[in-house]
């Protein structure tokens, strides 16, 4: 009787890889057995929408790994074009349908790193649809686009879509995107999610929101609004769902989001299967609770740890924040934790901070804006979310608001940090402090308003002053807004007194200065947050289908 222990792991893509290389590094004994339905193990599927544009020209730098080397290299078992039909937990053992037929194969530990599924259309014609989760969907899109299709309808404005949309259209294609909600980009706030969608219909992409494809015709699709829309390609985006059948079918114990529930070593409901990557349910660390988080870094992350489970080390899956980063015609947005929408939804008392700072020092060329958002604890200060949008220096921002999340750092300890600065990378208060200063003085006082909570405090009676000077009015004003600037308000504070004011400027700060000296002078004073600018992409997103989003 074999005393080698069997380790058997479904899925041979970022967890599973993960896992299984890293457990060869623990455990030179065991054997390890890695079985994948697909045609190719360690895909980089993250940059398959860049294929299609031609950005990474080789298809072959998408395949990291091969059988073969990790044969040579991990004495890893894998096996391709094979899969898991079936799990007998009783027996410990899986039936696998692989290219030599049937077969059944024991384990005395098994990992379920199966992954998520795309979604599919379900409508009339969806076999005309492609989804982009695999290297043979890669392929079938790239042997589509050989015939030179003109026109092209990407259903979904999701990250996937957006870069689909974004390579197809580099590819000199008409594309439209389809879009069920009112924005693009749903795990973002409208205001913040408006920039992306003003690039891409700048760049020449039809945008239809608030509707969805009931059917996909031979050369067209048709939308819920009536409309149709030429397409001599079609690739759905909607999204991806945990590929937990297998678990399902095993009697395994799911969550609300259908992905397997785990404990903190990975264990599911049968302690001797461990589920880790897309299929598995992640802690949320700000809300709480289990949901789907489909990204690659905690997919990694949770394949080596669940090796360090399986070779014996005391391991505890930490809760996922959620941080993820997109690009898409020239404009970068990320996220990390819960959006407005979230955090309003789950009743969580919340504070929100809006700034629109140069990515660097302004005095240096090539200054460009970013818009930044900060979701806020009211009791504890604590940081819930954040997001960033910008051309340029998003990236460093996020990561630093992720890092500070993690490490427990409070908003106002934002002004704290001590970041790199030389006028080419930064400003001697960093974007990052500029939003521990903001809300620290929200923390200790400073009152404002939201720009979807304008219209109704305009119908109650406040009075909207716009305290810009008159060289930025022409970027646009407010309706219902009435113009003194700054350096005039002490002369007319007798004017504001008996009503509730609102004052704005450009971006937030001129009006901070004049929200000070009104409430200095007995004035029922806030500020409308991050001023004309995040008002005007929250009333351009509103606008885009006539919804009051947020609101």
């Amino acid at each position: 009787m074999s005393t080698t222990r069997r380790i058997v792991i479904v899925g041979g893509v970022a967890a599973g890889m993960s896992a299984a290389t890293r457990l060869r590094r623990l455990d030179e004994t065991a054997s390890i057995t890695v079985i994948e339905r697909g045609a190719e193990v360690s895909c980089a599927t993250c940059g398959m929408p860049y294929h299609l544009g031609g950005v990474i020209s080789d298809r072959e730098a998408l395949t990291l790994q091969t059988p073969e080397r990790l044969r040579a290299r991990f004495a890893l078992d894998v096996r391709v074009r094979t899969e898991v039909v079936e799990i007998d937990r009783a027996a410990r053992a899986i039936v696998l349908h692989g290219p030599d037929g049937v077969e059944r194969l024991d384990y005395d530990e098994l990992v379920l790193a199966t992954g998520a599924a795309a979604v599919r259309p379900g409508i009339p014609g969806d076999e005309r649809a492609h989804v982009l989760r695999s290297t043979t969907d890669l392929d079938a899109i790239m042997a589509a686009l050989a015939d030179h299709p003109q026109r092209a309808v990407v259903l979904g404005g999701g990250y996937v879509g957006l870069e689909v949309a974004e390579n197809l259209r580099a590819r000199g294609m008409e594309v439209a995107v389809v879009q069920r909600g009112p924005q693009l980009l749903t795990g973002f706030d409208p205001e913040m999610a408006e920039p992306v969608a003003r690039a891409a219909r700048d760049a020449g992409v039809a945008l239809h929101l608030g509707t969805e494809a009931v059917a996909i015709d031979e050369d067209a699709v048709r939308l819920a609004d009536g409309s149709v829309l030429p397409a001599e390609l079609v690739i759905a985006a909607l999204g991806v769902r945990p590929e937990s059948w297998l678990a399902r079918r095993a009697g395994l114990e799911l969550g609300a989001s259908g992905g397997v529930l785990v404990d903190e070593q990975f264990r599911s409901s049968d302690p001797a299967i461990r589920a880790v990557g897309d299929v598995a349910e992640k802690t949320d660390a700000v809300l709480g609770g289990t949901r789907s988080l489909p990204l690659a870094g905690p997919a990694n992350l949770h394949g080596r740890l669940v090796a360090d489970a399986l070779a014996g080390h005391r391991v505890v899956a930490p809760a996922s924040i959620g941080v993820a980063i997109v690009q898409a015609f020239g404009v970068t947005a990320a996220t990390a934790g819960a959006s407005e929408a979230r955090l309003r939804a789950a009743g969580r008392p919340h504070r929100v901070i809006h700034t629109h700072p140069l990515h660097h020092a302004g005095y240096y060329p090539g200054a460009v804006p970013l818009s930044l958002k900060l979701l806020v604890d009211l009791v504890d200060d604590r940081i819930l979310g954040a997001q960033a949008v910008g051309r340029e220096g998003v990236d460093r921002r996020i990561d630093v608001l992720a890092t500070a999340m993690r490490g427990g750092i409070p908003a106002s300890g934002l002004a704290e940090l001590e970041l790199a600065y030389a006028p080419q990378f930064g400003s001697a208060k960093d974007p990052v402090n500029m939003l521990g200063y903001v809300a620290d003085n929200r923390r200790t006082g400073e009152r404002a308003i939201q720009w979807h909570e304008l219209d109704a405090a305009l119908a109650d009676g406040a009075r909207l002053v716009d305290v810009r000077a008159a060289g930025q009015l022409a970027e646009g004003l407010i309706p219902g807004a009435e113009w003194i600037p700054v350096e005039q308000l002490r002369d007319r504070v007798d004017e504001l007194r008996g009503t509730r004011v609102i004052v704005h400027c450009r971006v937030g700060q001129g009006a901070h200065t004049a929200a000070s000296l009104l409430a200095a002078h007995g004035i029922d004073v806030v500020n409308l947050d991050g001023g004309y600018l995040t008002w005007r992409d929250g009333h351009a997103a509103r606008a885009l289908t006539g919804e009051p989003a947020l609101a």
